[in-house]
């Protein structure tokens, strides 16, 4: 069988339907970088053009297909403790925060990936606050993706994954287990429960959901360079309105909230309180 080629006109056809299911905006030289993604799905359903995937999902009214392609197309590269600085910005002022929200604290990982940021986040207060267990803390763990959400559910991660990791972690908030033989690690109960994933797609999803919700701190990083500037913008808004007060909004090292200075304050690179 032929290389499957994505022509320009299935692209366009694509790229809408990307951006009004999904939010994610494609820029058009982004083109290679969706054939090489799909290919591969599009043989799979015994289809002989990307056009022909086109229609497949939009006749896929149960929206199964669409969910597939969301793991596609989302780039879920993550790790452990990620960019070291906002965790040590966090530690500094964990106390206040502490203090701030007497003792509750509720947290949003909103594109958790294959779960490495909210067990982080769950390791480092277990680690930063004595006795951890008696406070009343609930992390929420949302991605647009059932098949990294998967695997974040599992709390299962390969040797590979947990290198970044230091040693005495993997000892104290990690089990060994294998897995089709191969040595992998297993995140605590106790680490677990503090967290409930879900998943929720940031554009289009239902923010109904949160009307009674309110975040001490949400992270979202290295999610809005994928988005428009409208997007960007709605997105944050959002986050600012299901903040508390004096809330923190953790982003990527990439990305700035230029254009929201007057409903947020810059309080390190990358990290935001509201005003």
């Amino acid at each position: 069988m032929e290389r499957l080629v994505l022509k320009r006109k299935e692209f366009t056809l694509l790229q809408a339907f990307i951006y009004q299911h999904i939010g994610i905006s494609l820029g058009d030289h982004k083109i290679y970088l969706v054939q090489a993604r799909l290919a591969k799905r599009v043989t799979q359903l015994g289809l002989e053009s990307f056009g022909e995937y086109y229609d497949y999902l939009v006749a896929d009214k149960r929206g199964v297909e669409l969910e597939y392609l969301s793991s596609l197309i989302s780039t879920n590269v993550t790790s452990f403790f990620r960019e070291q600085k906002q965790w040590e910005f966090l530690k500094s002022h964990l106390s206040s925060i502490l203090a701030h929200t007497k003792g509750r604290l509720r947290i949003w990982s909103a594109a958790c990936s294959t779960g490495e940021e909210p067990y982080s986040l769950a390791m480092f207060l277990a680690e930063h606050i004595p006795n951890f267990t008696q406070y009343d803390i609930k992390i929420l763990a949302t991605d647009v993706s059932p098949k990294v959400l998967k695997t974040a559910l599992s709390g299962i991660y390969t040797h590979k994954a947990c290198m970044s990791l230091d040693e005495k972690y993997l000892r104290k908030y990690f089990s060994p287990v294998r897995v089709e033989n191969e040595a992998c690690y297993r995140i605590n109960d106790m680490l677990k429960k503090q967290i409930i994933f879900r998943e929720f797609n940031l554009v289009t999803g239902n923010y109904g959901l949160f009307a009674q919700k309110e975040f001490d701190i949400i992270f979202c990083r290295n999610v809005m360079i994928y988005f428009d500037k409208p997007t960007q913008s709605t997105l944050v808004e959002r986050f600012h309105t299901m903040l508390s007060k004096e809330g923190y909004l953790f982003i990527g090292s990439s990305e700035a909230l230029t254009d929201m200075k007057r409903e947020f304050k810059p309080r390190s690179a990358s990290i935001y309180q509201k005003v």
